[in-house]
């Protein structure tokens, strides 16, 4: 027990032993409610906040969770005072009905929060939104699932200032409550692939065909694996889900722009390989160009042209 607390049970007993002397000795309805009452704080401050918080305490190792029951144990300390304090002091049945309503709306809107994250822990359970080692977005919160406990869920954070879907290092904490408002997007619920693209510009003097073969010859290579590996995990689901895309053959989408021809790669890789996967096949096609005489990347160039006259009047 905390000496705090051992101090403060020790206040309650003696000014409750108090309250009860003094209604012997001046019998009063008033001040026996009130030697009651501060029997009741006693009693339910021995049971829950000493007997057993210390008890559970001791079995919870993590800190966030112990911090979380003692506040836990705090608020139905306080509930199950104030209901009985109210049990006591009202004897019409109408007002105490209205009495608990009254405690019970101020619950709810003082625990709004609290009931909602709860709520939120049960839908996480039992719908299975995502699980720990998940991928998901939550809002604009993304990241890998690293935590799940009753009131909030852990992840390691990917994106804000790092791209390529890489770690910033940071844990985000989303209170629970949230996948009731919000959408929940899972990377890798039933599925470990994604579809990724790569555009390249190339000029209107490239030969468009060349430059289509060799995008496709090098993603087919880097993403082989990838692509079957895709297909497998589609096929296990098919009776799960409807209408699921089938195609995993790398693609090439044309574009006709102002200044060049808009390429832009489609491929299928793993959801944690994206970045990787991205840059062997970008160094790959820049590789290829540069050693070709008939490909050329397209850019934005600016020509300055003018003539500058000077006039010198000799009058």
């Amino acid at each position: 027990m905390a000496a705090g607390d051992f101090l403060q049970f020790f206040i309650l007993c003696a000014v409750t032993f108090a309250a009860w002397a003094i209604a012997y000795f001046y019998p009063d309805e008033t001040l026996s409610r009130i030697a009651f009452t501060l029997l009741v704080v006693t009693i339910l401050y021995f049971v829950l906040r000493i007997a057993l918080e210390r008890g559970v305490l001791r079995t919870i190792k993590d800190a966030k969770m112990r911090y979380s029951f003692r506040k836990a144990v705090s608020v139905f300390y306080i509930v199950a005072v104030a209901a009985v304090a109210v049990r006591i002091w009202i004897d019409d049945p109408q007002s105490l009905l209205v009495a608990y309503g009254i405690i019970a709306a101020g619950i709810a809107i003082s625990l709004q929060d609290f009931f909602k994250n709860f709520v939120g822990s049960i839908v996480i359970f039992l719908g299975a939104a995502y699980t720990v080692g998940d991928r998901i977005a939550i809002g604009k919160t993304a990241g890998d699932v690293i935590d799940i406990g009753l009131m909030s869920t852990t992840l390691m954070e990917i994106l804000e200032w790092v791209g390529g879907d890489q770690p910033t290092g940071r844990m985000a904490i989303v209170p629970n409550g949230r996948i009731l408002t919000e959408a929940v997007i899972n990377y890798t619920r039933d599925y470990n692939f994604i579809w990724d693209e790569i555009t390249v510009p190339i000029t209107y003097k490239s030969d468009v065909s060349a430059a289509i073969d060799l995008f496709l010859g090098i993603a087919r290579e880097e993403t082989r694996e990838s692509a079957v590996l895709a297909e497998r995990e589609i096929a296990a689901a098919g009776g799960k889900y409807y209408l699921l895309q089938r195609g995993f053959e790398p693609t090439v989408f044309t574009t006709l722009t102002d200044n060049w021809v808009s390429l832009t790669l489609r491929y299928v890789t793993a959801v944690r390989e994206r970045r990787a996967v991205r840059d062997r096949i970008s160094r790959r096609i820049l590789t290829g160009i540069a050693a070709s005489d008939a490909m050329e990347v397209g850019s934005s160039t600016m020509t300055l042209s003018g003539s500058l006259s000077v006039e010198n009047d000799r009058r």
